[in-house]
């Protein structure tokens, strides 16, 4: 669990980064476009939104709601809805990856490392029809969720 509290204040610090420059560069150049789309949806859903650090906690919500829904068509059959399911989660955390700060060393690779072999764990879940891959990922997103809250005290 110390590991990941690590990891999250990773993910806190380029947030905080993300969010100095964004809105430096707003009160520079005015309105424009964020360079990622986490920031993007952020930026465009604000009034809904507290801060950045709320989006990361939704993100990682939305991961574990999809996987219950992908794990709920696994059992009921339905391989359009499991498929759909899926492909969201692997959305979020392909976002997630894209948002990381390399900069930030060894615990940056870990975290993109965790994030791709999420990926591929959903995948093949998805391929072999394996509710059990699709607990491990979201446990492991439970933890990482729990972890980010209690960094960056977001209300759930």
């Amino acid at each position: 669990m110390r590991f990941l509290v690590k990891i999250v204040k990773v993910i806190k610090i380029y947030v905080d980064t993300l969010s100095m420059k964004n809105s430096d560069e707003e009160n520079e150049k005015g309105s424009k476009m964020y360079g990622n789309t986490a920031h993007n949806i952020y930026a465009q859903n604000n009034v809904g939104i507290e801060s950045p650090e709320k989006l990361i906690s939704m993100l990682y919500q939305g991961v574990l709601r999809f996987n219950a829904q992908a794990k709920k068509a696994i059992n009921d059959g339905n391989i359009e809805k499991k498929i759909y399911w899926i492909n969201r989660s692997i959305a979020i955390i392909t976002e997630l990856v894209s948002v990381i700060d390399m900069k930030q060393g060894q615990i940056s690779q870990y975290l993109e490392a965790l994030y791709a072999y999420e990926i591929q764990l959903l995948g093949s879940a998805s391929l072999d029809n394996d509710t059990t891959k699709i607990d491990e990922v979201s446990n492991v997103f439970k933890g990482l969720s729990e972890a980010w809250r209690d960094t960056t005290d977001v209300a759930q």
